[in-house]
């Protein structure tokens, strides 16, 4: 058994920080009802068609939901959302524009007095209120208003995240708020509203640089994809022309590197290299003596010196690289999800489970429980026939 068996979820969702908190909540077994616009539903369905003619983003956060299409601005959607809400659901998330579902009728308030022990759960770029609510936030305005791209990419150019991190981090905190409402309702009955913002989720993950650049103190500078604070941390290339990730922590790493790594154990003892301070302030100089060293071999002898020496390291891997990576296939993380073009493969999240394994049913057509859904609220065929000419569903 699941642990969300039972629990529903009723989500007024587009893009990548609602599904993506709802679509954790189906792996772990509640029911996702996802509405969606009649004719074009999520716009995430259209970002692109890579997935053998579906959308990359729409196949990773939608898998396991019902699709119920429905036009919420008619005033018999309207009824049938209502009812939806209050006869089946345990929790509600939406990520629609600062207000929009509360002129639905769907704020915690209007719910919550229908249905005390209702879990309503809404993200935003900016959060319910403050000067910034109604600005429009994409995951990439949210990565340089949080900060984040100061601090990430070359010294000459910022670069951005490549996932959508400020739609993750958000999805994240819906996630795991929405888990921890489940038990406070459990524990006392009522319900919770849940106030989740984009901006406030990224700048939670930026607390280190945060920290360091206290009290006017300078920011980690950006060092493209070597560490800003710690050396040698970062990518090094070898003499074949690919390229080695690898990282210390301390100083019996830094001697050990030096002696079985580089084979110069006297550079443990330089001046100039001593203590992690005096490494990042020198690591020009050091990373000169490192791909000196490198030059003379390929990148799998350098991880095997490495991994000789018990010195992290780690190959930079493109995407092809990855849906072929020995561990995730030795550990058997691999699974298949249906779609409306046939069965797609797809990684089984994250954890170990001893009675069942997450939830991973297929990915849903625009619409496609929408009858079923209405049967249930004791639509007829006929009067779910007359509601889709109308436009409602």
């Amino acid at each position: 058994m699941r642990p969300l068996e039972g629990i529903t979820v009723v989500t007024l969702e587009h893009a990548i920080a609602a599904p993506f908190a709802t679509r954790q909540l189906a792996d772990l077994g509640a029911r996702v009802i996802k509405v969606e616009r009649p004719g074009v539903g999520d716009f995430a369905r259209g970002y692109d068609e890579r997935v053998r003619g579906i959308a990359s983003h729409f196949v990773w956060t939608n898998r396991s939901k019902e699709s119920l299409t429905l036009d919420v601005k008619h005033p018999e959607a309207q009824t049938i959302l209502r009812r939806i809400i209050v006869e089946q659901a345990d929790v509600v998330v939406q990520n629609l524009a600062p207000g929009a579902a509360a002129r639905l009728g769907l704020s915690y308030a209007e719910l919550s007095a229908a249905k005390p022990g209702i879990i309503v759960c809404d993200i935003s770029g900016y959060g319910n209120d403050g000067p910034y609510r109604d600005k429009k936030a994409y995951d990439l305005l949210i990565q340089s208003e949080s900060g984040f791209l100061s601090v990430t990419g070359t010294e000459e150019e910022p670069s951005k995240a490549g996932p959508s991190i400020a739609d993750i981090s958000a999805g994240m905190y819906a996630y795991s708020n929405i888990l921890a409402a489940l038990l406070h309702r459990q524990k006392t009955g009522r319900g919770q509203h849940l106030d989740i913002s984009m901006l406030e989720s990224l700048v939670e993950w930026m607390n280190y640089p945060l920290y360091y650049a206290i009290d006017g103190a300078p920011p980690p500078r950006r060092t493209g994809a070597s560490h800003a604070t710690i050396y040698p941390y970062g990518p090094f290339p070898a003499g074949d022309g690919k390229v080695v990730m690898l990282g210390l922590q301390n100083e019996r790493e830094w001697a050990v590197f030096c002696d079985k790594v580089l084979l110069q154990p006297a550079l443990a003892r330089d001046e100039r290299f001593a203590g992690n301070s005096k490494r990042s302030a020198a690591r020009d100089a050091l990373r000169r003596i490192i791909l000196e060293v490198f030059a003379s071999l390929t990148a799998e002898q350098v991880i095997e010196r490495l991994d000789a020496a018990q010195i992290a390291n780690a190959h930079v891997n493109d995407m092809h690289a990855v849906w072929a990576h020995p561990q995730l296939t030795a550990r058997k993380r691999w699974r298949e999800v249906g779609t409306s073009v046939g069965p797609v493969p797809a990684l089984l999240p994250p954890g170990s489970w001893e009675e069942a394994e997450p939830r991973m049913d297929a990915v849903p057509a625009l619409g496609e429980h929408s009858e079923a859904i209405l049967a249930g609220l004791g639509y007829s065929a006929s009067r779910t026939a007359e509601l889709r000419s109308a436009g409602v569903i």
